[in-house]
């Protein structure tokens, strides 16, 4: 059902921006996790369905923007500044609840962000 898609090679520093179609929900919540070699899946971004209401990961604060198209049922993250740090593969994913604190319900498929030095 989510399907993630716009990850690719970007030098630090610089932009990228990733897309995601999903059910959107009513009162649930949309967002994105990513996974670096030998790392946890962490979350990263998050936005309610309904309001619109973001949240982030300390670590992206201030650089990543999460975004919604209810009319066309897509989550967006843009990606400013990227370092290295950021390489990993990114997830959308989906649940009734907070995403920063709670396990998804629902996992898209990977796309990969390299970001070189």
């Amino acid at each position: 059902q989510l399907q993630a898609s716009g990850g690719g090679l970007v030098q630090a520093g610089g932009s990228l921006g990733l897309s995601c179609t999903g059910p959107g929900r009513t009162n649930w919540h949309m967002g994105w996790f990513r996974q670096a070699p030998g790392q946890e899946r962490e979350f990263v971004a998050g936005i309610t369905w309904n309001l619109g209401t973001t949240y982030y990961a300390d670590s992206v604060k201030g650089r990543f923007t999460i975004s919604r198209d209810k009319a066309k049922r897509m989550v967006y993250l843009q990606m400013n500044s990227l370092k290295p740090e950021d390489t990993a593969i990114y997830f959308c994913a989906t649940g009734p609840l907070s995403l920063a604190g709670s396990r998804p319900n629902f996992w898209g498929q990977g796309t990969l962000v390299t970001v070189s030095s």
